[in-house]
C-alpha cells in the first residue's frame, strides 16, 4: 500500500503526475494503445489494491494476466520484504509464462533510499524477473516499464510461449478489418449531390 502503483498507472497513461493521489479500492484500470514491432497494440493494465484487506479481491486479477508490475516503495523496507508474498501470490494464480516486472519506485527520492538497487536487482535475477526503479513523480523509466513488458509479452506470443488461443493467457488477438474496396462502378448520382 502506498508505493505508488496508481501514480506509475497515471504517469503512463496520462503523461502526469497525481500528487493527491487517493487509495485504491478494490480495483481499477487504465488504457493505452502503443506500438512494438510494428503492430499496434491497447494495453488494459489492471491497478489493484495494495490494502491486505483487497488481497482476496486482487487475487481474482491474476487469472488472465499476460503480464504484472509488481512495485515496491525503495524508500520503505516494510514494501521490499513483502514482495516474496506477492510473488507467491503471483506464481501460483498466473499462467508459467506471464512477465513479471519488479518495479523499485520512488527513486527521485534517493536522499531517503532503504533499499538498494543491488539488492532488488539481485532479488529479481534470482526469481527470475526482469527489474527496473521508476519514479512516478518524474516520469523516469515509468515509459520503460510498461513497454518493456509489453514487449516480452509481445515475443512470448512470437515464439510461442504465451498462446493466443488459450483463454488464461491474457491476450486477445484482434485481426485487422479488411478495407472494404471501392465499388467504381456505380457513379453518384449529380442530382442533389452536396459533394
Amino acid at each position: 500500500m502506498g508505493v505508488g502503483k496508481s501514480c506509475l498507472l497515471h504517469q503512463f497513461t496520462e503523461k502526469k503526475f497525481m500528487a493527491d493521489c487517493p487509495h485504491t479500492i478494490g480495483v481499477e484500470f487504465g488504457t493505452r494503445i502503443i506500438e512494438v514491432s510494428g503492430q499496434k497494440i491497447k494495453l488494459q493494465i489492471w491497478d489493484t489494491a495494495g490494502q491486505e484487506r483487497f488481497r482476496a479481491v486482487t487475487r481474482s486479477y491474476y487469472r488472465g494476466a499476460a503480464g504484472a508490475l509488481m512495485v515496491y516503495d525503495i524508500t520503505r523496507r516494510s514494501t521490499y520484504n513483502h514482495l516474496s508474498s506477492w510473488l507467491t501470490d503471483a506464481r501460483n494464480l498466473t499462467n508459467p509464462n506471464t512477465v513479471i516486472f519488479l518495479i523499485g519506485n520512488k527513486s527521485d527520492l534517493e536522499a531517503q533510499r532503504d533499499v538498494t538497487y543491488e539488492e532488488a536487482k539481485q532479488f529479481a535475477d534470482e526469481n527470475g524477473l526482469m527489474f527496473l526503479e521508476c519514479s512516478a513523480k518524474t516520469g523516469d523509466n515509468v515509459e520503460d516499464a510498461f513497454l518493456d513488458t509489453a514487449k516480452k509479452i509481445y515475443q512470448n506470443i512470437q515464439d510461442g510461449s504465451l498462446d493466443l488461443n488459450a483463454a488464461e493467457s491474457g491476450v486477445q488477438h484482434k485481426p485487422a478489418q479488411p478495407r472494404t474496396p471501392l465499388n467504381t462502378d456505380q457513379q453518384p448520382s449529380k442530382e442533389g449531390c452536396q459533394c
